[in-house]
């Protein structure tokens, strides 16, 4: 193993994650045959296989997975090293890796914005996925830092809360629901309603609360966007559950409006997550402080 370079590393762990060398090699632009054999010299320098090939897919081997790990481990330590260094020269500079639920895409890249504002010398790296994509990400240890509504309870996290996540029932303005209030829940029965995708952080959200309530709506679509779903709310398919801030106040004044039925909103919070044990980078740590630092009002952005 000591005679594994620091290259041989990097070719293998770009393999491993895309379980191809040609993928491998185009992320690391380099000739496929280059990739092929820095991984076959750091097979004999292991001294154990660490892929199996089926088809044109590969799979790491146990010993495969214990170096990826490594891997991991040592370039994390590395970026928390450079990053180190030029924090003690006085320059906030590195990249921050960030995955985040599909719905914090409204209001995260504000937020991105204005942090590098303040450190205009960083990189972003942004990944916008649903709540099972992400929470094998986390598995994975392939981000600095996550953001969503709904940390799983089968990972070992440091969870911190930042901002309320109302989750709120849209309807089309001219709904005959509109102008009533407190509405009754058991109303909600076999009403027609725009569902999100499975392994949606917010379908099991709404899916809990109407389990709770015994209450069955009838679910005419089930869509993967919420831009999907607000389209289909604009067309008169349905009404639905959906996070306040996926919803923009021209929107609100323009299109649509919120039903106010009992038990909602569903009052929920967005976390800043990461492994517990992970030793954060020097700009995933400032991004962390300044999410919990910032105002928790909605307004700040709307």
């Amino acid at each position: 193993m000591i005679q594994a370079t620091l290259h041989q590393l990097r070719v293998f762990e770009a393999t491993a994650r895309n379980g191809s060398f040609t993928k491998a090699a185009e992320e690391l632009m380099i000739r496929q045959p280059t990739v092929s054999s820095q991984v076959k010299q750091l097979t004999q320098a292991i001294g154990l296989p660490l892929f199996e090939q089926m088809g044109k897919q590969l799979y790491l081997t146990q010993a495969g997975e214990e170096l990826l790990a490594t891997c991991q481990e040592i370039f994390d330590r590395l970026d928390h090293l450079e990053m180190k260094v030029a924090d003690l020269k006085g320059m906030r500079q590195g990249r921050l890796r960030l995955a985040v639920v599909t719905t914090a895409k409204y209001f995260i890249p504000r937020i991105l914005g204005q942090f590098c504002q303040e450190y205009p010398d960083i990189d972003i790296a942004l990944q916008v996925t649903n709540h099972r994509k992400l929470t094998q990400r986390m598995r994975n240890n392939l981000d600095d830092l996550y953001i969503l509504s709904q940390p799983p309870e089968d990972v070992d996290l440091v969870a911190q809360p930042f901002l309320e996540n109302p989750l709120v029932l849209v309807a089309r303005r001219d709904h005959p629901w509109a102008k009533r209030r407190s509405i009754p829940i058991t109303e909600l029965n076999d009403q027609p309603f725009i569902m999100r995708e499975l392994g949606s952080g917010t379908r099991q959200a709404v899916q809990d609360l109407l389990n709770r309530c015994k209450v069955k709506v009838k679910v005419r679509l089930e869509l993967g966007s919420n831009e999907a779903i607000k389209q289909a709310i604009a067309g008169g398919l349905g009404i639905s559950i959906l996070s306040k801030h996926s919803l923009s106040p021209v929107e609100l004044k323009s299109e649509y409006t919120l039903l106010n039925v009992q038990h909602l909103p569903i009052q929920r919070r967005w976390y800043a997550v990461y492994l517990s044990g992970k030793q954060l980078s020097v700009i995933a740590d400032a991004f962390l402080h300044y999410l919990l630092e910032m105002p928790s009002e909605e307004g700040m952005i709307a």
